[in-house]
């Protein structure tokens, strides 16, 4: 039942909290739309129930409310231009919600909201990679898997400082993703801060499909399934379910589950995958909000489902995998008996709540801290793995910008990329230096008569669009990682 402060709430226009708190997520909006699914069913979950235990309406005194209507009123009356008045309310909202400082706190006009929900039924139009406010500056949490982003070679913690010709640092979240959406086909160049490297990439939106269960058969051990989940939305938890189904009658014994790049999205889907792993009755997560003590969630079968994944299995993360899959890694690493193989994960340990105004407009608020079974909270620090295993190091390169140049005597931090790249490909240069001599030109030359390319030693256009072609595949066929995770699976079946 409603207490009274929230019916009054509701008379000022805002709906009660109707999406529960089934909402982690990491971008406070991406770059595509969305890739973190609203729930939005009326029933509630345990989880939901016990983060709405502490509702409350917090009234403004007359003194402070008087003075935004002054301001409001000044505003109206005397200010040099016309203005309107929605303008003024929008922007109020939107200040209140920055002031904050909590990248995961945000209010969505009407335009923003109906883009928000319509991304979420299906598929959805961008580069495909979710993002979040870091300072001034908008920040890749992870490039969507087989997304624009991800294709052009953008990385987690990547810095977009423009797009096109507009600077994005400064600029609020939303509007700084207004300028880098956009309709499949078009084009986008971006100003990307990687490390101390600056360097721009031009990027082709596409539709971005929801396909967040990916699973194959290993190539070379037939008992082990490898199966990859991309983000925690509706249909996730049904999905690997039939995954798991799918490669058992095909043989697997075992199973490598990755969550690499994956930046989270709906809490019961976390939750329900999360189940999969565990024993009825062993915690999941720990959720606080604010002066209340942290309250466990367990896991469920009965309203988590009942199917069990008995087999061994690993967990591989990285530095991409966020919120729901930080969820997956506290559970199953403390109260379940997965190993963590990769790197130390992202460090998103907040949940966002999700209210809608009589407009359609929403307003999104970090509600509570969740916290690992043992009680760890890991934002802004991330999750260690059980074993850590890195990528090799030429899986942090810079990409090539095609729309560039790069030719004998350059001299340059991009030529030095270039010069990394072609030895990781095994096309040696004399030295890397970030000077293009005749060493490097023959390396370039090399390589464009094996791609049967124009053999002139010059790395532009189709060259440098092969050259990244080639080190990503390079950087698949040696996914250190995933081999550790086969190691590791192999070794137990040994001993056993």
């Amino acid at each position: 039942m409603e207490n009274e402060p929230n019916k009054e709430k509701n008379k000022k226009g805002i709906q009660p909290w109707a999406y529960g708190a089934s909402l982690i997520v990491v971008a406070a909006l991406s770059i595509g739309g969305t890739m973190a699914i609203i729930n939005a069913n009326d029933d509630e979950s345990p989880a939901e129930s016990q983060l709405n235990s502490s509702e409350v309406s917090v009234e403004m005194s007359a003194d402070e409310f008087g003075k935004i209507q002054e301001v409001y009123d000044a505003l109206m009356s005397d200010y040099y231009q016309g203005v309107e008045g929605e303008t003024l309310i929008e922007g109020a909202i939107t200040g209140m919600t920055e002031s904050v400082e909590d990248p995961y706190t945000q209010y969505l006009d009407v335009e923003e909201s109906t883009s928000l929900n319509e991304s979420i039924s299906a598929s959805f139009e961008g580069i495909g990679a979710e993002v979040m406010k870091q300072g001034d500056n908008v920040m890749i949490v992870s490039p969507i898997a087989g997304s624009p982003a991800e294709k052009a070679g953008l990385l987690p913690n990547d810095i977009i400082l423009k797009a096109d010709d507009q600077e994005l640092t400064g600029l609020n979240l939303n509007e700084a993703v207004s300028h880098i959406r956009g309709e499949k086909g078009s084009e986008v160049v971006l100003t990307i801060k990687r490390g101390d490297a600056t360097f721009e990439v031009t990027v082709v939106r596409d539709t971005i499909p929801v396909e967040t269960v990916v699973y194959q058969m290993d190539e070379e051990d037939p008992t082990i399934g490898s199966i990859a989940i991309t983000s925690f939305s509706s249909p996730t938890y049904d999905d690997l379910v039939a995954a798991i189904k799918d490669l058992r009658e095909q043989g697997a014994e075992s199973f490598v589950f990755d969550v690499r790049q994956n930046p989270g999205g709906l809490l019961n889907a976390g939750l329900s995958i999360s189940n999969l792993f565990l024993e009825n009755g062993d915690t999941i997560l720990q959720t606080q909000e604010k002066d209340q003590e942290p309250i466990p969630i367990v896991s469920d079968d009965a309203t988590m489902g009942d199917f069990k994944v008995t087999e061994p299995s690993v967990l591989l993360v990285d530095e991409g995998s966020a919120s729901a899959s930080e969820i997956l890694a506290g559970a199953v690493s403390e109260s379940g008996n997965v190993k963590l193989i990769g790197t130390q994960t992202f460090g998103k340990g907040t949940v966002q709540n999700v209210a809608t105004f009589d407009d359609n407009s929403e307003l999104k608020m970090t509600v509570a801290k969740w916290l690992t079974p043992s009680g760890k909270w890991i934002n802004e620090e991330g999750i260690k793995p059980t074993i850590e295993v890195p990528l090799p190091d030429y899986a942090n390169l810079l990409i090539i910008d095609s729309s560039k140049t790069y030719q004998l005597k350059d001299v340059s931090t991009e030529v030095e990329n270039l010069e990394k790249v072609l030895e990781a490909l095994n096309y040696p240069v004399e030295s890397v230096d970030g000077y293009f001599d005749e060493a490097t030109q023959e390396a370039v030359k090399q390589f464009q008569t094996e791609k049967k390319l124009p053999v002139d030693g010059i790395v532009t256009g189709e060259t440098a669009i092969q050259l990244i072609e080639s080190l990503r595949t390079l950087i698949d066929e040696n996914d250190t990682q995933y081999e550790a995770a086969i190691k590791e699976l192999q070794s137990n079946a040994t001993a056993e």
